[in-house]
């Protein structure tokens, strides 16, 4: 397995965790290296040190109703989109966290830096040529959410 198949694995275990942890969902891998744009809530991690990238998670409006609900403990009725942002934030940054543990004392070691959203539809990110990216959609059957690694 390449770096970039090793770094895919850590993040993607790093989301699956945190998704779990705070809401009890287990997500699974249904789409790799699909590259078919984001979801409507998308939050950003810079990931900086030696190899910089960017951290994205991505989930509609909807998905991610269901994951916050669990994550604040308020019904699906209750939930804001400011909670919404927040969640897809606090997303991003805690996958970013873990991921920065298991890439201690390599190249990929990062520095966090402050976790950003941004919302709509129809949203794309477009890489230089040679950035590597890393695309996973997760889902447990009933919610998905989307992740992108560029390097």
């Amino acid at each position: 397995m390449d770096i970039y198949g090793e770094l895919g694995l850590i993040y993607t275990e790093a989301l699956t965790n945190v998704v779990e942890k705070v809401s009890g969902v287990k997500l699974k891998v249904v789409f790799q290296d699909d590259d078919d744009g984001l979801e409507e809530l998308t939050g950003v991690m810079s990931l900086n040190g030696k190899k910089s990238g960017v951290l994205l998670i991505s989930a509609n409006a909807a998905d991610l109703r269901v994951l916050c609900s669990c994550f604040i403990g308020v019904s699906l009725s209750e939930v804001t989109m400011g909670d919404l942002e927040d969640t897809v934030c606090e997303f991003a940054n805690m996958t970013a966290g873990n991921a920065k543990l298991s890439l201690s004392g390599t190249d990929y070691m990062f520095s966090l830096a402050p976790p950003f959203a941004f919302k709509g539809n129809n949203v794309s990110i477009i890489a230089k040529e040679r950035t590597h990216l890393i695309s996973r959609t997760l889902s447990d059957g009933v919610v998905s959410v989307k992740m992108k690694i560029m390097y």
